[in-house]
């Protein structure tokens, strides 16, 4: 068995970014000002301008374990699939099956291609029995806009909207997070896992959504507001988080904090072959192509449906002879993305 590794390391390893547009300058999210004044160290990430740290990697990292940490995610995309049949549809083309979810849960599914390549992963929400929310990653949007597009039915019953460019997303993650969303946002606003629902009436006025989801693996909220209503937000919960120790948290420690709890990021883990080479990279083309078998999360995957790449994954479950991924730690310096891994013998594995 050959095994890729997904790996704890103190250093911080991110993927190459890939920006939505062409254009030199990188977009700046709502939330820059917010960003500026809290002495965000900025970088340009996926072609946006967003915090890399506030403080340190580390400091950020535990006071998300410890008590809190929002997130600025507003990166990611937003889109809003609708129509009579919506989860029939999107059953018959990702690896979860969203006919079991019920109005007001979320989950987690994988597109893939017809030879079982992960194109991307995503957090879903069931809004409705005809609307369902769904975030793809930064550099994935315009291309999953248009894989979706492709696949809706002709006669026109399923519609695709893209709220990427009009929406903010604040993430807050932590012990302490659903106190400090109790706070700001009153009670009726707290969710449970993977629960979902509409902003409920608030002192602030705040418009929009709000899911028990995020990528720490700590419990948490993920909130969607339009973009004219992020900084109020951002600046009201820093105001009364801080007390309960809720700090800023840049990318850095979003990566090290998924890595940490092995949750894949798109770009690292997987990259889907369709996008082309990967532009200064020893590794060998198609290196990173994966299927769902493969990345060993199988909360993502439902086998009891047809879907798109289904062959695929059959055969790599039943395959013992595939790559897998493991978790591990790492003593001493980092790897990087390339490196070899070495067996016991020293011998390239």
């Amino acid at each position: 068995m050959i095994l890729i590794t997904f790996c704890l390391f103190p250093k911080l390893i991110l993927p190459t970014p890939s920006p939505r547009s062409m254009e030199y300058a990188p977009v700046r999210t709502a939330l820059y000002a917010s960003h500026v004044e809290s002495g965000a160290n900025l970088v340009d990430f996926h072609g946006f301008e967003l915090p890399i740290w506030y403080s340190s990697i580390n400091d950020e990292h535990l006071a998300t374990r410890l008590a809190a940490g929002m997130f600025d995610v507003s990166h990611m995309g937003l889109f809003r699939f609708v129509g009579k049949g919506v989860s029939e549809w999107l059953t018959g083309i990702g690896t979860q099956d969203f006919t079991r979810f019920q109005t007001g849960t979320c989950g987690y599914t994988h597109f893939l291609d017809t030879d079982g390549n992960i194109i991307d992963d995503m957090i879903f929400a069931i809004r409705t029995d005809e609307e369902i929310l769904g975030v793809p990653n930064a550099s994935m949007v315009s291309v999953m806009l248009e894989w979706f597009t492709k696949l809706l039915p002709n006669d026109g019953s399923i519609g695709i909207i893209d709220d990427s460019e009009e929406t903010s997303i604040i993430a807050i993650q932590g012990p302490k997070s659903m106190e400090i969303v109790s706070q700001v946002l009153g009670d009726s606003n707290k969710v449970g896992r993977f629960l979902c629902q509409d902003i409920s009436h608030n002192k602030l006025s705040v418009e929009g959504w709000i899911q028990g989801t995020g990528y720490t693996g700590e419990p948490g909220v993920e909130i969607f507001v339009p973009n004219d209503q992020a900084n109020l937000l951002w600046r009201r919960f820093i105001e009364s988080g801080s007390d309960l120790g809720l700090v800023p948290v840049g990318l850095g420690a979003r990566d090290t904090l998924r890595l940490e709890k092995g949750y894949l990021l798109s770009g690292q883990d997987f990259r889907w072959p369709g996008l082309g080479k990967l532009v200064d990279s020893n590794l060998p083309e198609g290196f990173l192509s994966r299927d769902s078998a493969e990345t060993s999360v199988p909360f993502g995957l439902n086998m009891g449906h047809e879907f798109i790449g289904k062959e695929k994954v059959l055969q790599s479950l039943e395959n013992s002879d595939k790559w897998t991924a493991i978790r591990c730690v790492a003593r001493g310096p980092s790897p990087r993305p390339g490196h070899p891994v070495m067996d016991s013998d020293k011998e390239d594995a």
